[in-house]
């Protein structure tokens, strides 16, 4: 079953149980992917499951914003109505690597590029994003690269 489907289905069963929080996180989720799917269509592509996980990324991106900004505005109860959708669509994304798993894939591409110092850490993101994409945050991945570099914990 594609991810596309099993959204299909959970909003189904969603929609007949009446769960209001679920219900409307996954409304707004079907209604971006079809804005997405439409734009593809003019292109000549397919909706696959690799574009349904960006789209449910940026998603999440946009949710861990508003987090960030009512919790600035010190309005609590609307952060964990993010929160809670942050959740909700968390169920959507493959699992995250581990942070060993991540040092390991970041030690491999140090070694692969002769990175020697943080003048490479954007040859060293480009080598490890390719390989962890869309498996950990990309803010997390560029923190422990510049931790490495900068410690020139090369093995």
């Amino acid at each position: 079953m594609s991810l596309l489907e099993k959204i299909e289905n959970d909003f189904k069963k969603v929609l007949q149980k009446g769960e209001a929080d679920e219900l409307g996180v996954l409304r707004m989720l079907k209604s971006s992917l079809k804005n997405k799917e439409i734009e593809m269509r003019v292109k000549k592509q397919e909706l696959n499951d690799e574009v349904v996980l960006e789209i449910i990324r940026q998603e999440i991106k946009k949710r861990r914003e508003a987090v960030d900004m009512f919790e600035k505005g010190n309005r609590q109860e609307l952060a964990k109505k993010e929160e809670k959708e942050i959740l909700i669509l968390n169920q959507y994304l493959p699992p995250e690597l581990s942070e060993e798993t991540i040092k390991q894939i970041i030690q491999k591409a140090i070694k692969e590029v002769g990175a020697s110092g943080p003048g490479d850490l954007g040859k060293v993101m480009g080598k490890a994003m390719a390989e962890i994409k869309g498996q950990a945050d990309g803010n997390k991945i560029r923190a422990m690269v510049q931790e490495s570099l900068q410690n020139k914990i090369v093995i």
